[in-house]
């Protein structure tokens, strides 16, 4: 899936990433993640992270 990431990839811009599901399905659970840290791990294999919401400072 495009613009996706996988956890433990950096963060490339600070703000809300959804969690996306193994089939490319929305779960509805959003972390918030600031640039240059790692996004966190998630419990289902093969769920990715997308960008929903950017930090605007």
């Amino acid at each position: 899936m495009k613009n996706t990431f996988k956890p433990g990839q950096a963060v490339p811009r600070s703000g809300q990433y959804e969690v996306i599901g193994p089939r490319g399905g929305e779960t509805g659970i959003e972390v918030t993640c600031v640039k240059g840290k790692t996004l966190p791990p998630i419990l289902k294999l093969g769920s990715s992270y997308k960008l929903v919401d950017p930090t605007k400072h």
